[in-house]
């Protein structure tokens, strides 16, 4: 009777080794795919400070805390199941899909530098004080909106994440996908929750009795919007960056190996004259780069559809 008890306790401790080995592992590779996406967090994180401007500040926290549980539904119950089913029935998708986000980063960075070019060549101010969106169906366009939005860049975090593990069991990507899902989306809304709020901390503590709180608070209060705007311009090369880096692998995978090797030269190239730092910078500028061109291409596209199309409504109506 005892040798059984300890046989099964032997087991036991075999299941609990074997599942934290499982745990670690999940972990690792989770931070390891969070890191290839990284580009599309900081763009995440840069664009949803957007859709609370404007709004009561009492309201702020309430509409992050619904954008992020609707990021959460995006991620765990729409896009998981669907990046595995394509993962188990038709892995060959999963680079096409790849592609067809990083066009639309593309798109959305080269667009973002054109309106700015644009408005600085008109010499137009880019306002910046917020529309007021203080009703509650105001809100709640606003946060389906954002949700909406979000659903695009989980995409791309999900699958850019699955690709990474693809040699994986389907459990195994399951486990790190919902990981990445679950942490990613923390770690953005809460990033998101403490920029929204810290010029709010920073009036409260401008209303304080020492004259060195007061100070650091209207600090806070005037270098915030300096900080969105730094967020938002990273943003912006991290999408041309990962969007370029897509589609220069999608490329290359797909037979046409010129950005690839141009690519790839460059970061070989700073590779030999500052070592492997020099060289990732090589690799991110040459995929910028590509990622810039590719996108001017689709706006121009784009530009040109939308002119059309109203002309041709116009002339139908006539």
């Amino acid at each position: 009777m005892a040798g059984g008890l300890a046989a099964l306790l032997d087991d036991v401790a075999a299941i609990t080794r074997a599942a934290a080995a499982s745990l670690d592992d999940v972990t690792a590779m989770a931070g390891k795919t969070s890191v290839k996406a990284a580009g599309v967090v900081v763009d995440d994180t840069a664009v949803t400070p957007q859709y609370v401007q404007g709004v009561k500040p009492a309201r702020e926290l309430p509409m992050i805390w619904r954008i992020a549980k609707g990021s959460l539904v995006n991620k765990i119950i729409i896009i998981l199941p669907i990046a595995l089913l394509l993962s188990a029935f038709a892995p060959w998708a999963l680079t096409p899909i790849l592609m067809l986000g990083g066009s639309y980063l593309c798109f959305e960075g080269a667009e973002k530098i054109w309106h700015s070019l644009h408005r600085r060549i008109k010499g137009e101010q880019h306002s910046t004080e917020p529309k007021s969106q203080e009703s509650p169906k105001s809100e709640d366009q606003l946060v389906k909106s954002a949700i909406t939005t979000d659903l695009i860049l989980s995409a791309e975090i999900m699958v850019i994440s699955l690709n990474q593990i693809a040699d994986q069991t389907i459990w195994m990507q399951a486990a790190v996908l919902f990981v990445v899902g679950i942490g990613i989306t923390a770690l953005v809304y809460g990033v998101v929750g403490v920029l929204v709020k810290m010029d709010d901390v920073g009036l409260t503590l401008s209303k304080r009795d020492s004259a060195g709180i007061q100070k650091f608070g209207r600090g806070l209060v005037k270098a915030m919007p300096i900080v969105l705007q730094v967020i938002s311009v990273v943003g912006v090369f991290a999408m041309l960056w990962v969007g370029g880096h897509i589609m220069v692998v999608g490329t290359e995978e797909l037979g046409w190996e010129l950005p690839y090797h141009l690519v790839h030269g460059l970061e070989s190239w700073a590779n030999g004259i500052g070592g492997s730092a020099l060289g990732w910078v090589g690799n991110t500028f040459g995929s910028l780069v590509f990622g810039l061109i590719w996108g001017a291409i689709i706006t121009v596209v784009v530009s040109v559809i939308k002119k059309f199309i109203p002309q041709r409504a116009q002339n139908s109506s006539h």
